[in-house]
This record gives C-alpha cells, sequence and structure tokens, in this order.
C-alpha cells in the first residue's frame, strides 16, 4: 500500500520537495550535457570517421537531435500515467529510462569495434533518453508546484529549473578533470565513458529520494472527485488545445538561447581561427582535411573554453531563482515579456559581440555570461507558468507536450541551423537574427496568453475539469 493510501494526510515537507524535484533534473541535464559535450568532443571522430569533419560534426548532431524528436512521445506516455496513476510513480519511472540509456551509452563499443552498428545503436539509446526526459521535467516541475505554498508557486517552481545549471557544472567540470588529468588519446580512447558510467550514481541517489514521496495535495483531489481523465491526451487536445499551442511557443526562444548558449558556442569557440590552422590541425590527428566545409571560429583550447562556459552558467544559476522571486511579485507574463525582449536584443549582438571575441577571454566570457544569464531569467518562470495553464487532471500531460514540442522547435533544431548559418569565414549575424526571430515568436504568443499567478491549482483546475465535457 502507497504512503498517500495509507495516510490520505500525509504531505511532502519542504526539503523533500526541494531535493526530489532537484537532483532529478540535475541528473536529467547532467545526463544531456554529458551526450552534448561528447557530441563536439568525441563523437564525430568514434562514430562517423568516414565523414569529412563538417558532415561528422552535423551527423553527431542530428543524433544529438534525436532525444528532441523522442521526448513527445515521452511526454504522451508518461503524462499518461502522471495524470491516471500519480506524480511519484510516473517520475521514479521516466528518471530510470533515462539512467539506463545513458549509463549504456557510456559502455557503446565504437564504429571500429563494431561498424555502422555503433551509430545505429548510438541512435537508439539517444532517442531512449528523450523518452525518458519526455515525462522528467514535467512530473518534477508539478511536484514543486503542486506542493508550493500561496504565492510562492514560481519561486518553487524554479527548483527544478535549477537542475540545469547544476547539471552542466558537474558534467563539464568533470570533463575538464578527465582532459586535464589525461592526454587526449586516453580520452579519445576511454575516458569520454567516465561521465556516461558515472551517472548510474546520480541515479541512485534519485531514486532514493524519490521513492520517500507523496502524491501531490492536487493529484489527491482529482482522486477524491473522481475527475481523472480516462484519456489524458483525448481530453487535453479537446479542452486545452490552445493552451497547448502557446504554451509551445513560450518555450520556442528558452531553448534556442540554451543550446545556442552550451552547444554552439562550444563548438564554434574551440574552432580554428584560420584556415591554415585547421588544416595543420587536421594533419597532426592524422584525419583528412575539408576546406570546403571548413568554418573559421575562435581558436580557444577546449579545455580553456569550458571553464568559461562553467564560469558563464554561475550566472544562469543565480539568476534562475532571482527569475522567479520576480514572478511571484509581478506576475509570469510582465516579468517574462521583459527578458524575451532583452533575448532578441541580445541575438542581434552575436556577430559584434561573441564573432569579434577572438583572443579576448574577458570578453568572450562576458558574452557568456549575459546569454546565460538571460536563460535563468527566462527559464526560471517556466516551472510554474507551464503547469498553470492546464487543469489538474491533464496538468502533466498538458505541461510536458508544451515544454517537449518546443524542444523540438526550438533545442533539436538550433545546433544544426546554428551549423548552417555559421559563415566560413566565421560571421555568425545571421545565427543571432535565428535567435532573435525565436523571441519574437515567444513575445507573441506571451501577449496572447492570460496571467496565471493567481490561479489555484486544486480548486479553480478541478472546477474546470470537472466542466469540461
Amino acid at each position: 500500500m502507497s504512503t498517500t493510501a495509507a495516510d490520505p494526510t500525509a504531505v511532502n515537507t519542504r526539503g523533500r520537495v526541494i531535493i526530489a524535484s532537484l537532483v532529478g533534473t540535475s541528473i536529467e541535464f547532467y545526463d544531456f550535457y554529458v551526450y552534448a559535450t561528447a557530441a563536439v568532443l568525441v563523437f564525430p571522430a568514434l562514430f562517423f570517421p568516414n565523414d569529412s569533419p563538417a558532415a561528422a560534426q552535423l551527423s553527431s548532431f542530428v543524433t544529438f537531435g534525436l532525444a528532441f524528436l523522442a521526448r513527445p512521445v515521452g511526454s504522451v506516455l508518461f503524462g499518461h500515467f502522471g495524470d491516471r496513476v500519480g506524480r511519484k510513480a510516473t517520475l521514479v519511472a521516466s528518471l530510470l529510462v533515462m539512467g539506463i540509456a545513458t549509463f549504456l551509452i557510456g559502455a557503446l563499443p565504437t564504429f571500429g569495434s563494431i561498424g555502422i552498428a555503433a551509430p545505429v545503436l548510438l541512435a537508439v539509446l539517444r532517442f531512449t533518453q528523450g523518452i525518458g526526459l519526455g515525462g522528467e521535467w514535467s512530473g518534477a516541475a508539478l511536484l514543486a508546484t503542486e506542493n508550493a505554498p500561496r504565492g510562492r508557486r514560481a519561486i518553487y517552481g524554479t527548483f527544478p529549473q535549477l537542475g540545469a545549471p547544476i547539471g552542466f557544472i558537474l558534467a563539464n567540470a568533470l570533463f575538464l578533470v578527465l582532459s586535464l588529468t589525461i592526454d587526449d588519446a586516453a580520452f579519445s580512447a576511454w575516458g569520454w565513458r567516465v561521465p556516461f558510467l558515472l551517472s548510474a550514481l546520480l541515479v541512485i541517489v534519485g531514486l532514493y529520494v524519490r521513492l520517500r514521496l507523496v502524491e501531490t495535495p492536487a493529484f489527491r483531489k482529482t482522486l477524491e472527485t473522481g475527475t481523472r481523465a480516462r484519456v489524458p491526451l483525448g481530453r487535453v487536445l479537446r479542452s486545452s488545445w490552445r493552451q497547448l499551442i502557446l504554451g509551445t511557443f513560450i518555450m520556442v526562444a528558452t531553448y534556442v538561447l540554451f543550446y545556442f548558449m552550451t552547444t554552439f558556442t562550444l563548438t564554434y569557440g574551440t574552432a580554428k581561427r584560420t584556415v591554415t590552422e585547421g588544416a595543420a590541425a587536421a594533419a597532426a590527428a592524422g584525419k583528412p582535411f575539408d576546406p570546403e566545409g571548413f568554418q573559421v571560429g575562435l581558436g580557444y583550447l577546449r579545455n580553456d573554453f569550458l571553464v568559461m562556459l562553467i564560469v558563464g552558467v554561475v550566472f544562469f544559476g543565480l539568476l534562475t531563482p532571482v527569475a522567479g522571486l520576480l514572478a511571484d511579485r509581478f506576475g509570469r507574463r510582465p516579468t517574462l515579456l521583459v527578458v524575451t525582449g532583452l533575448i532578441a536584443v541580445f541575438g542581434l549582438t552575436f556577430q559584434a559581440w561573441f564573432g569579434g571575441s577572438a583572443g579576448s577571454p574577458v570578453v568572450t566570457t562576458a558574452f557568456l555570461a549575459v546569454g546565460l544569464a538571460l536563460m535563468g531569467l527566462t527559464f526560471g518562470p517556466m516551472g510554474a507558468l507551464l503547469p498553470e495553464l492546464f487543469p489538474t487532471n491533464v496538468r502533466y500531460t498538458g505541461s510536458a507536450i508544451a515544454y517537449n514540442v518546443a524542444s523540438i522547435l526550438g533545442a533539436s533544431l538550433a545546433p544544426i541551423v546554428a551549423v548552417l548559418l555559421w559563415q566560413r569565414d566565421g560571421d555568425i549575424l545571421r545565427v543571432g537574427l535565428y535567435l532573435t526571430g525565436a523571441a519574437v515568436i515567444t513575445f507573441i504568443a506571451l501577449l496572447l496568453t492570460r496571467e496565471t499567478r493567481d490561479v489555484d491549482l486544486v480548486e479553480a483546475s478541478i472546477a474546470e475539469a470537472a466542466a469540461a465535457p
């Protein structure tokens, strides 16, 4: 018998809510940052060795994007059980799916061992990761917001959001330690596997915390009133289709900014500054050099750029709870409208600021810090806003679909589009314009969305669900 069934008055303590929501998304983002970093640093050579360097990098990014195609599948699957069975069991299951897939990637043979089967298996495991992620964020956000005190939902909603900077720092700090303690040959041979395999330890911690949870008050209310949807997907498509569309586009700019600032910047920042340097580096590594596919970058050493990224992500972490406080004080829409406008302006600075920062670590770090600070400000309120758009009996499904369909439109395409828009001479003006365009779309969606700060997640949503056909 579950804890909730045994004691219907049982509640999750604030500390348990914070740790359970934070740990799970920290593991989630750790897993994804590990893959994103490996997709830039080692996967092109290990899994696509027969392609030109540019084509291998693009193929690696395609596997990176596969997870985002899988996420809506996971959102429907885990959303169904999250709205039918409960938040707790679904959160445990999503964590297991993602954790096992990540561990297996770390044990996967490369192209040199099993040939074409290696990239195929990599794609399958990456897709599986995406299915697990499809149910992870929404469940963690609901855990936090449905347990929040009145007037503090946005700050509670930032607990799972803080998993993003924490996961990034854990993953990239580990990659940095490995690259400083072993040489490039050892890193390519086995060192890249260590972060994937170590994820098992984080999963164990996450499972321990989540198994101690009880159901949220809002979900218990749906059980008491008998308002659970028989088929949550059908219900949300019938009664909340407008919220699905708006919630999806509200997240687009956040996703584009996020993956530009973490994945694209690492690729551009560590690319050689001249064709001559690129040819020399390829010759030293014994790899073919394709001058047609070569793109000029900033020329930083990998370790140096990772340090700058980690500094930038600290600002991401610091500004995330600030955004929650602002959203509780002034509302979700006003806060996000201002931040989205700033993101649009930031996109216009890409070439002048980041593209012109070669040889100036201070300028490069400042660019990363500002971009990632904006990421914290836009990502923080999403943990409250997206769940608040939907009734309790379809909240898991609705918020998960909006969040994860946005990942396809924003995150899965962003690194690939950025590489295609990146000019051979190093010009990235069009990359920044792409971000500005995404921000304009999000701004319009926010204008069309109602303010949700004062919505009662238990009473108002149950009344809405009961009145729905």
